[in-house]
């Protein structure tokens, strides 16, 4: 074999594993962080008018209801900014393309059945990461222009 070309076994572990598990992690941090601005949003938002309707029984109301505004439009605010949501589905979306490419690969299956298989399954590889390292360079871009 040409001492040029990358093992594959060393390909499925430093590139494919390596990916997989950067697009698993990422997922699961936006995921988390998605679902606790979510809940501190709804759970903030449903304490104002609770109590604002008893502040004559609640001692220094108005600051408890300032405050739990304020956490909605911080918890927003973030949301907005970072699109944790998006991020989370794009990520999930990479991870499981780059698992089933895999699988795909490892049960010899089509499109990997043929003589070329380990180039072809690269290509695959290489071809989802790099839409995702696009699609980033592209929503960097966007988010840059509309702050200018």
């Amino acid at each position: 074999m040409d001492s040029s070309k990358i093992e594959e076994s060393a390909y499925m572990t430093d590139r494919v594993d390596d990916q997989i598990s950067y697009y698993d992690s990422q997922s699961m941090s936006a995921r988390n962080w998605y679902k606790f601005l979510t809940s501190t949003q709804i759970i903030s938002g449903a304490f104002i008018p609770l109590i604002s309707g008893f502040s004559a029984q609640i001692p220094h109301s108005e600051w408890i209801v300032a405050i739990f505004g304020l956490a909605v439009t911080i918890s927003t605010a973030f949301l907005s900014l970072n699109k944790y949501q998006e991020r989370w589905i794009n990520f999930r979306t990479t991870c499981e393309t780059l698992r089933h490419l895999k699988f795909l690969y490892l049960a010899r299956s089509i499109p990997y059945d043929k003589n070329e298989a380990f180039g072809r399954f690269v290509a695959d590889i290489e071809s989802v990461v790099s839409k995702e390292n696009s699609d980033w360079g592209t929503y960097i871009r966007k988010q840059t222009d509309q702050n200018n």
